[in-house]
């Protein structure tokens, strides 16, 4: 995974709301009228935050209507832990410990 794409997924965990966007969809999908109800927060700033977790995969959202709705994407989810396991430190030195222990 390059390092662009691993940076689009880690910013759509590095802001507040989308985190608690996130956590309003863990429950399955949600309208985003319900979310704009629920998070006190303007239409522009929803599209705003949904647009940056769409963009990473993060979520994924439907339109129905006039209304979008939303819910989180297992694959994007997946995606973002293997981005994580990336930074996994657990390479040992040839002698079989850690380089930095004596």
């Amino acid at each position: 995974m390059d390092n662009k794409k691993v940076a689009v997924i880690f910013k759509a965990f590095c802001d507040e709301n989308r985190l608690h966007i996130l956590g309003l969809l863990r429950n399955g999908e949600r309208c985003a009228c319900n979310i704009l109800e629920e998070m006190q927060i303007t239409q522009p700033t929803l599209s705003h935050h949904m647009k940056i977790l769409c963009d990473a995969g993060i979520v994924i959202g439907r339109k129905e209507g006039k209304w979008m709705h939303y819910s989180i994407s297992n694959e994007g989810l997946k995606e973002a832990m293997v981005c994580l396991e990336h930074f996994r430190n657990d390479s040992e030195c040839e002698s079989g410990k850690s380089c930095c222990k004596k």
